[in-house]
């Protein structure tokens, strides 16, 4: 049998469609901050070295599968067939996995673009043998998401359906099967869990469509085992930001300035002057040495690479350069091009390689 030591496969759910995105392009291919949705999700994953990564998808199937072999070539593809539900997503991902597959497998959503590796770690690390362990989070307006039952008192079987539970885990109901007393849980599902590969496979087998969206849902096997004693663990997220998926392009707006408040934060905190944060724009592959100055109004995207006290801005857009040693670039447009250093460009400068 094959056995890892750590994270052995990642199941990523990139099959949905995404209806109310209202566009063309396939939800897990919109993009934020210099990556796709799944791209995020990707990255994410990747820190962790699962021996390996399933991408699940359906919808503009072509398209998805051109991207994901553009940002994980080793990655292997899983296709959704008719039946719906994440659960049934979770079993096609499994049919491409070798069938003797023991250990730890992370499921979560590729339509989540916030988590970091540190979390999912974490949650690997409360995995700890457990049939399952699922990912939560608490939030002021839980709708829309699963809510978590917990066992009234601890080491009790019974899920007590009420917000006021502080036992283990004992299911996931979805917003749609949720009574009225059920939805006041404030406690979330993240559709992010580590399963043991064998319960999972045990388990998939046996779900039904016996629910409100006539679906195979996941979290039939959390509850599943916890009706047979077989370990079900959790790790809350503090960071509850972290556990939001984009359902619409409102929600995409607004983890996208969350997503860049963060790359800004850690950048200011390596000694980086950024001057107006909010009206500042910075994609995860940028790179800026300490001292350097960031006017307002800028935008640095794609592999930008800024040296040591260069002064970018005010108004400058870049894509793709290498600024050097204390270059001044300001209310300029720049894409494929490498500035030397001590050069000081004249405002209003555009330069884009016909390469990009």
């Amino acid at each position: 049998m094959t056995q890892g030591k750590g994270l052995v496969a990642a199941i990523i759910l990139a099959a949905g469609k995404g209806t109310r995105i209202k566009s063309q392009t396939p939800k897990v291919l919109l993009e934020m901050c210099g990556r796709t949705l799944v791209g995020h999700a990707n990255d994410a994953v990747r820190e962790l070295s699962p021996d390996f990564t399933v991408f699940v998808v359906r919808h503009e199937r072509d398209q998805v599968v051109s991207h994901l072999n553009s940002i994980n070539p080793e990655a292997l593809i899983a296709d959704q067939d008719d039946i719906k539900g994440t659960g049934r997503a979770a079993w096609c991902g499994m049919q491409v996995l070798p069938a003797d597959l023991q250990g730890p497998i992370l499921v979560l959503a590729g339509d989540s673009p916030m988590f970091t590796s540190e979390a999912l770690a974490d949650l690997l690390a409360a995995h700890d043998g457990n049939a399952v362990t699922v990912l939560s989070t608490k939030v002021e307006n839980p709708h829309g998401y699963g809510r978590i039952l917990r066992a009234a008192t601890p080491g009790s079987e019974e899920a007590d359906r009420t917000p006021q539970a502080t036992g283990s885990v004992v299911g996931i109901v979805e917003e749609n099967d949720a009574t009225d007393l059920e939805r006041q849980i404030s406690e979330i599902g993240t559709s992010t869990y580590i399963f043991d590969a064998q319960f999972l496979r045990e388990s998939l087998e046996t779900l039904g469509t016996d629910n409100v969206q006539g679906e195979m849902y996941i979290t039939d096997v959390i509850a599943r085992a916890a009706s047979l004693e077989a370990g079900v663990g959790s790790y809350v997220l503090a960071d509850s930001i972290q556990a939001e998926g984009v359902n619409d392009l409102v929600q995409l707006a607004t983890l996208r300035a969350e997503k860049n408040r963060r790359i800004l934060e850690a950048w200011m905190r390596t000694g980086v002057a950024i001057i107006d944060p909010s009206t500042t724009t910075i994609d995860v592959d940028v790179t800026i040495e300490p001292d350097a100055v960031i006017e307002p109004g800028t935008i640095l995207r794609g592999s930008t690479h800024i040296e040591e006290f260069a002064v970018i801005g005010p108004q400058t857009e870049l894509r793709n350069v290498r600024v050097g040693k204390r270059a001044v670039v300001p209310h300029s447009v720049l894409a494929g091009t490498n500035i030397p250093a001590d050069e000081k460009l004249a405002a209003f400068t555009v330069s884009v390689s016909e390469t990009e």
